[in-house]
This record gives structure tokens, sequence and C-alpha cells, in this order.
């Protein structure tokens, strides 16, 4: 976004003269989160592409385990996304990249359950089950893909079950692997308090369905590239910018 007339700007490169698969020639490193904020806020406003695909799994994650519908859930992404990109210049650094947009995430999934709360009169919204995405794993033969389906939907009902204020700690603990202090940032809680959580979600997993499974909680929620390819193009449909070509995640060389 141009800071002087507050209008959106595009790259004058396209974003793939940007891209590597790891460090370019001489050993200069993929561009760090900060980096490419600084970027877009000077105007190469394509490059918000990579920032969404880098983060479309854990905000997936986050807001699924808050909203508990996955259509909606994706919606909320786009949502914080837009937030995001209309509130960089508010962007300090005094955080991680990663903790202060996980945050937007956290709010605006909070949001919709507060205004779902309000209008109690109406049916409650069905829980949603995508099947859009097939588990690959060309390891597996069908049977073994079928059983690994089914574990992992067990055990994302299980921590569908879970109470709320358990149920996105633990997500942000042990489906992203973030460190507990991270997690407390992102809540805006004490670590004292992620802790107490996490430990109380394990029990209660437990009790249930969690060691009976086998699944590991990393494969809960996953987020596949089909997804990840429409909220991009939900983004920048909605910024008004040209829709990103399909594609795995994108990488941009450090300067």
């Amino acid at each position: 976004m141009d800071q002087a007339t507050g209008t959106l700007s595009r790259s004058p490169e396209p974003i793939e003269a940007l891209e590597s698969p790891g460090p370019r020639p001489g050993g200069r490193p993929t561009a760090s989160d900060e980096e490419i904020v600084a970027r877009v806020r000077a105007g190469e406003t394509a490059l918000f592409e990579l920032l969404i695909r880098r983060y479309n799994p854990r905000l997936y994650r986050v807001a699924r385990s808050i909203l508990r519908d996955e259509p909606e859930a994706e919606d909320a992404m786009q949502q914080a996304y837009l937030n995001a990109f209309a509130h960089l210049h508010q962007f300090e650094g005094r955080a991680r990249f990663s903790t202060w947009l996980t945050r937007i995430a956290v709010h605006e999934a909070s949001a919709r359950v507060r205004r779902r709360a309000r209008w109690k009169g109406l049916a409650d919204m069905p829980e949603a089950h995508s099947s859009d995405d097939a588990i690959r794993d060309g390891g597996l033969d069908p049977e073994q893909l079928a059983h690994a389906a089914q574990l992992r939907r067990l055990l994302e009902d299980a921590i569908d079950a879970l109470p709320g204020i358990y149920r996105t700690a633990f997500v942000l603990r042990e489906a992203e692997g973030l460190a507990m202090p991270e997690v407390a940032e992102c809540l805006e809680i004490s670590e004292v308090a992620v802790r107490a959580r996490v430990h109380r979600a394990r029990v209660l997993l437990r009790r249930g369905l969690y060691q009976r499974t086998g699944a590991t909680t990393a494969s809960a929620f996953a987020f596949h590239l089909t997804r990840c390819d429409r909220v991009v193009a939900g983004v920048f449909a909605r910024l008004g910018l040209p829709t990103p070509a399909a594609r795995s995640e994108p990488t941009v060389a450090a300067r």
C-alpha cells in the first residue's frame, strides 16, 4: 500500500522472479517475515502472497479450533489476512510477525463465536466435514489410507469435543508445535495459564479417544494445497489485486 496516497500498488517485477527453492547463489537466505512486510509496505503488495502461504496452515488450525466449522474457518482466515494487510503500518516488530498475525486470527474467530451467541434463537451451525482433501501418501495402500483418514477424523472429533478454553491452546502447542511462550503471546495469557490449559486438554483427550487412535496430533486439521490456493485467491480478490497462479508455497530471497 502506498503510504502517501493510501492506494494499492503492485510489485514492479513478477513474483516468480523473486522465488527460490532455498538459499540463493552466494548463500543469501530466504527472506524473513519482517523483510517481506517491509517490502509490502513499500509498495510490493504482490509479495503479501508469500505471507499468506507461509501461515495458512497455522491460521486454519487456530480458526478451526475456535469455530469448529471448516468453511467459516476459511472465511475467518481471509478476513484476518485483510485486517492484517490494512494494519501493516501498525506492526512495530515488538513481537514476531507470526505472533501478531495469529493474534489477529484469534480475535477474528473469537468475534464470530460471540456473534453466534447473540443469535441463539437460530439453529446451531452444522458441523462441516470437508471431503475435498485426499490424503496423499504413495507409501500406503487404499486400506491403510482409509484407516489413517479414520484415525485423523477420530482425533479431530476428540479435539473438537474439548472445551474451547483448552482447545485453542492445545492446537497451537501440539498441532502447530509452538513454544509455550509464543502460545502465551498469541492468546495474550500467561505462560502458566498455557501450561495448565494444555495439560488439562491432554488429560481430557486421554480419557476419551486420544491414546486409542494412535494418530499424531500434527495430522489433525491438515491444510492442503488446494485449500491454500483458494484462500490466497480469495484474499487477493478482496484486496483488488491480480489473483496469483495456483502453486506450491513460494519463497523469496533476502536482499
